[in-house]
């Protein structure tokens, strides 16, 4: 065999995460999920949704002559791609060359049979054009890293192929007309682009490649119609059988049967569609593909947040994770799309995966890959009751019965434990990026809170449903001197009272304490830059005090807080308003186009006009809703994808960003197509889908005030309101020793056993006026010490 040159290649870099389409055969037998852009296959996904074995595939054109016509699909040709059918995620793609030399005319799909990804293809001569000489070029990334492939030249019964394995997995390319000349090189040196770009065809060919970033070549007879088949295995025998037999299948009974497996899901699904068509595509029916396309079937349940990479052409094998990864709250959020679409077997499957995934002590990772592996490892408070609510969604919905609520109840009392014992500040807000006090995951907690207690209460803990409706009511009454703040100058500049913060540092603090009023480090700021003032940061975050039902829509608070969010951070585009995450934001592409790296620019998020039009339709305003739907609808690609941010500044066409189309950060991203096919179903029922009824009835409608104040010693409360009882929680039993009277008077009061493994002690303090102060420390059942004393402030 002869080795190829020029090992081990090029830097290996992934390519472009603006997909045009993503697709997957609802089969068993087919674990192979596919992305296309530009025109070519992109990422192959194999044996799992969140292992990627490709970084692309695509054709180039030449006619044979050294220093000749040499053409590559995705760089010089103009690209079509349409839709079979609503709610198929099976594409026709027509790549036009630039040059008119040449058409060429492709239908890709997953064999629902086999591993294997089918292309039929079909290459058109201009008139007047011959000569053309075709060829297909893949490119190995086996498994999420291109650093450590091994490709060669192979046969399998008679048949040939070319090879690539690494990292335990195998990749088998074949042609139904089989190859003509074929090699494998290393990218960047010896590689087929280098020498069809050089020669016009493959003048030099070499029969293995090891252990580097490699890429495949092949010519292809380009007389008639061929089809490409890309086949999977652990051991390339495997792969080239799956190969083998797609071929042999042929395309047509591939494609009927991955369109009839499609349709017969899609024909289940509630009929949301809009009722006047008037866009190119369904939108309700792409996104509900695109939900159903990011699930593995070998960890059922188990969704990741987008077949893409994030600005994938700059990143290479350290970005190992991309977002082919499950987010617990990313995946919340596609079951609550299920649900909201009627797919409730679908949603019910997600809450058995995430009772499975969580881990022993009741939280959930930051971040995991599919068998619940964590990989960023950030604590993200709102992602532990994200799972809490979706089982009362789904419960409500008839995907759980009553009688089978039991089963969930041992992954809810771990979880509120956990809230409970290290809410309500946060290590990450909901952005992964700063700790503290934020709205967004504040809301979340304390509904999961009040949405366990119904649970506990059926469950026949009564108990534990008051301790958790008291935390709950704790920590809403404290929102406002969390992260409420009034008369600055930003409210003065905006004629506001106050406004909420985007977030707020831990600690205990109220409008005078430092936090509120202090500094907070931004993440993805260049240095120098992301040191702002806390009461300078607002964003989108504070409406989820609206969508959880803490607070009112029309509450002045909320409203001021909107036209501070509106001045910040909303982006006016040919399609609607778009809001930024916040303002000061850098994660984003930099304002020359160049792609995120660390620090950047935040651009407009999408799925923030469809919370925008939840927000709408709390405050009854369904006409504004409906318009910031069509919004939605014109942020998404021409394939009808939705992308995680779309660019909102002046055109840079080298850079292929365009205002108010998709940027370069993800797409699809699912978490915004689940937040668009919500609010199609809340526009149908005239309510908030998912809007879960505990914190509305307890709050807005009977107005509950808290009983007491919650302490514990790694969240340390020192002031609390006069006429409250001070509850003093600890982890395990014991007795509390304290005095409102500077240790004049000392009183005992033993711990209780509370459940959740907390035990607590309410001291009688709702008679002390303010001015006052408690002050306790507490011995053990061995009668050991704390050894300090701790103290509360009372205020008015």
């Amino acid at each position: 065999m002869t080795d190829a040159p020029g090992f081990p290649g090029m830097m290996p870099r992934w390519t472009s995460s603006a997909k045009d389409g993503v697709g997957t055969a609802l089969s068993p037998r087919c674990a192979v999920w596919f992305t296309h852009s530009h025109g070519i296959l992109d990422e192959i996904y194999y044996p799992r949704v969140d292992q990627a074995c490709t970084r692309d595939c695509g054709l180039i054109v030449t006619d044979g002559v050294p220093g000749g016509f040499f053409a590559e699909e995705k760089r010089d040709t103009i690209t079509e791609t349409r839709r079979v059918a609503d709610g198929v995620p099976l594409f026709t793609i027509r790549n036009t060359c630039t040059q008119r030399r040449f058409v060429i005319e492709k239908r890709i799909v997953s064999d629902p049979m086999h591993d294997c990804v089918l292309q039929h293809i079909r290459l058109i001569p201009g008139d007047g054009v011959a000569g053309l000489r075709l060829f297909v070029l893949l490119a190995p990334h086996l498994v999420n890293g291109g650093a450590h492939n091994t490709g060669w030249v192979g046969d399998c019964k008679r048949t040939p192929m070319l090879f690539a394995t690494g990292d335990g997995t195998s990749l088998a390319l074949a042609c139904s007309s089989g190859f003509g000349a074929r090699s494998v090189g290393f990218v960047g040196f010896s590689d087929g682009w280098q020498i069809l770009r050089r020669d016009g065809h493959l003048a030099e060919t070499y029969d293995h490649a090891a252990d580097g970033n490699i890429a495949l070549v092949a010519e292809i007879d380009a007389t008639a119609p061929v089809l490409l088949a890309i086949g999977f295995g652990r051991k390339p025998e495997a792969a080239a059988f799956h190969a083998a037999a797609s071929l042999a299948r042929g395309y047509d009974r591939a494609e009927t049967e991955y369109a009839a497996n499609w349709r017969a899901w899609q024909e289940s699904l509630e009929p949301l569609d809009p009722v006047q068509q008037t866009t190119p595509h369904n939108y309700y029916r792409v996104s509900t593909a695109v939900l159903r396309c990011h699930e593995s079937p070998l960890f059922p349940g188990g969704s990741i947040a987008s077949l893409s990479i994030p600005w994938g052409a700059s990143k290479g094998d350290d970005d190992l994770g991309g977002y082919h990864l499950v987010w617990p709250r990313d995946l919340a959020e596609t079951a609550g799309a299920l649900l909201a679409c009627g797919a409730l077997e679908d949603a019910r499957r997600t809450l058995d995966y995430l009772r499975i995934i969580q881990e022993a002590d009741g939280h959930w990772p930051q971040n995991t890959w599919l068998d619940g592996s964590p990989y960023w490892r950030g604590l993200q408070m709102d992602e532990t009751a994200f799972p809490i609510l979706l089982l009362d969604l789904a419960f409500r919905n008839g995907a759980v019965p009553e009688t089978e609520l039991a089963e969930y109840w041992p992954m809810v009392e771990r979880a509120s434990a956990f809230i409970v014992c290290n809410g309500p500040a946060t290590g990450q807000d909901r952005w992964e990026e700063n700790a503290g006090y934020t709205p967004a995951t504040l809301a979340v907690e304390i509904a999961g809170l009040l949405a366990a207690a119904d649970l506990a209460e059926r469950m026949g803990e009564p108990a534990i449903a008051g301790f958790l409706r008291d935390t709950a009511d704790a920590w809403n009454a404290d929102i406002e001197s969390w992260i409420y703040v009034s008369g600055t100058d930003l409210a003065r500049k905006c004629g506001v009272a106050g406004y909420y913060l985007r977030i707020a540092a831990d600690g205990d603090h109220d409008l005078s304490g430092a936090p509120v009023h202090g500094r907070i480090a931004v993440r993805n700021r260049p240095a120098g830059e992301a040191d702002i003032a806390t009461d300078e940061l607002v964003g989108a975050d504070a409406l989820a005090l609206v969508r959880f039902g803490l607070r009112a829509a029309a509450d002045p608070r909320i409203r001021d807080t909107i036209a501070v969010i509106d001045h910040l951070t909303r982006v006016d585009l040919p399609q609607g308003p778009v809001w930024h995450r916040y303002n000061n934001d850098g994660y984003g592409e930099h304002t020359d186009g160049r792609p995120f790296d660390g620090t950047g620019h935040g651009r407009a998020w999408p799925l923030l006009t469809g919370e925008r039009a939840h927000y709408a339709i709390a405050a009854d305003d369904l006409a504004e809703a409906e318009r910031l739907r069509t919004t939605i609808e014109g942020c998404t690609s021409e394939g009808g994808l939705l992308p995680e941010q779309v660019w909102d500044s002046d055109d840079i066409p080298e850079h292929e960003l365009f205002r108010g189309r998709p940027s370069g950060s993800a797409m699809p991203l699912v978490w915004a197509h689940a937040e668009y096919v919500k609010l199609l179903r809340s526009l149908r029922d005239g309510a908030v889908f998912d809007l879960p009824p505990q914190p509305e009835r307890r709050y807005l409608v009977e107005k509950t005030q808290p009983r007491c104040r919650d302490w514990r010693e790694n969240w340390r409360r020192t002031r609390m309101p006069a006429g409250q009882v001070l509850r003093v929680e600890l982890d395990g039993p014991g007795t509390i020793r304290w005095t409102d009277d500077d240790w004049v008077t000392i009183r005992e009061t033993p711990t209780s056993d509370v459940g959740l493994g907390i035990h607590a002690a309410e001291l009688p303090t709702g008679s002390l006026p303010a001015g006052r102060s408690v002050a306790f420390t507490w011995r053990r059942p061995d009668g050991t010490w704390r050894r300090r004393n701790f103290a509360v402030a009372i205020t008015a």
